[in-house]
């Protein structure tokens, strides 16, 4: 089961969450993504950073008069935090992250908060309001604690592991929604940042191992090493040197900062073998277009012209993205066409139409019987899904 599919599940059947995964595979961040999805609003709360009163509630003495007994002597309420009073008003997730990092006092002031959405005196609503969690193995959490049996048992637990697959999927969309990258009017150029991923997700297709790779010494897990955030800042400092007019090798002492030297230094030598054409120019003649044998290298080619299309579609640059996917596919690419073909499905419109070249993709479709089969004329004789 999916993420995604984990999280729907266990916030409908109102059960808080806890995501289990090593430092670096992108817990926050796809839960993040889950909640801005579902326009959710989400607070994130690092619970070691918190005082046990932060969700038993602060004890304040109550000034209004219903808050006294019948010998006028003032009664004391649990004042909740700022972000369980918004949880209350707006709804949404909250989230709180590195929850091995919270010492023993706070995980007990946690009981009531994730098994009764109970924050001091204030009880959120749980057909508006969910709490999910992540966390890293004991082992390898930053001054980490092992999770007191009480709270465990108040959770549904998900165990969350790097796919290659997925990301190297996601990656060069930055699964939807790239920021914007800059700082101080020093700025990433955004076409810049998404060929760095497309080539760094390329270079991971060829090399799935090299995507995550904890140290197994206590010493060398403190310095750089590759993970799904760490290629991830490695691609925008990637970005960053090509803005500049250097070339990527000049980013060496950058990326190796990011995913250590010996992954960095690969890398690039991977970049420079492949020598990867720009996608505009193949836009502009499609017939330029020479299949490679290597499926790292066509599946970089076709997914920067697709993305290129998608970023900025006309009628000419859509014919021309086919011209080259279609080329592929007849030379006997289809497998690493295949993605970009859908991505441009995707986006088909009356205005883009699907060429003739789409037919390349046919024995696809027949082999999976999405069309029964194709007549002398080529054509399908079942109509594609609309």
């Amino acid at each position: 089961m999916t993420l995604a599919s984990h999280l729907d599940n266990a916030s409908a059947a109102r059960v808080s969450t806890l995501i289990w995964g090593s430092p670096g595979v992108g817990k926050s961040a796809a839960i993040r993504h889950w909640a801005a999805s579902r326009n959710l609003p989400c607070w994130t709360i690092i619970a070691s950073l918190r005082e046990p009163a932060d969700f038993g509630g602060l004890p304040v003495v109550s000034r209004d008069q219903s808050g006294t007994d019948i010998e006028g002597v003032p009664a004391v309420s649990f004042a909740p935090p700022r972000f369980a009073i918004e949880a209350a008003r707006r709804g949404g997730v909250i989230f709180l992250d590195e929850l091995t990092t919270a010492p023993p006092a706070v995980q007990a002031a946690l009981l009531r908060a994730v098994l009764d959405l109970a924050f001091g005196d204030l009880e959120l609503d749980p057909a508006r309001v969910t709490v999910i969690a992540a966390a890293n193995p004991q082992s390898e959490a930053a001054g980490g604690w092992d999770l007191a049996a009480p709270l465990a048992n108040r959770f549904v637990h998900h165990t969350y592991a790097v796919n290659p697959t997925a990301w190297v999927d996601a990656f060069p969309t930055y699964w939807g929604t790239p920021p914007e990258l800059g700082f101080a009017g020093q700025t990433v150029d955004a076409a810049a940042w998404q060929r760095a991923r497309l080539q760094i997700a390329a270079y991971i297709r060829s090399k799935p191992a090299s995507l995550f790779a904890l140290p197994k010494a206590a010493s060398r897990q403190g310095q750089a090493w590759p993970s799904p955030r760490s290629w991830d800042f490695a691609s925008r400092l990637l970005a960053r040197v090509s803005v500049l007019g250097g070339e990527p090798a000049s980013g060496l002492s950058l990326l190796a900062g990011c995913v250590g030297e010996g992954p960095a230094a690969e890398f690039l030598a991977w970049l420079a073998a492949a020598d990867l054409p720009d996608p505009e120019v193949l836009l502009a003649d499609p017939d330029a277009y020479v299949h490679s044998n290597r499926g790292d290298i066509s599946w970089a080619v076709l997914t920067a012209v697709a993305q290129a299309v998608i970023d900025r579609p006309t009628a000419p640059r859509w014919r021309a993205a086919w011209k080259v996917l279609g080329s592929a596919a007849r030379a006997g690419g289809t497998d690493v066409a295949t993605p970009a073909m859908q991505s441009l499905v995707a986006i088909r419109s009356a205005k883009l139409p699907l060429p003739k070249d789409f037919e390349a993709f046919f024995p696809i479709f027949e082999a999976v019987g999405i069309i029964a089969s194709v007549g002398s004329n080529g054509k399908p004789t079942t109509r594609l899904p609309s």
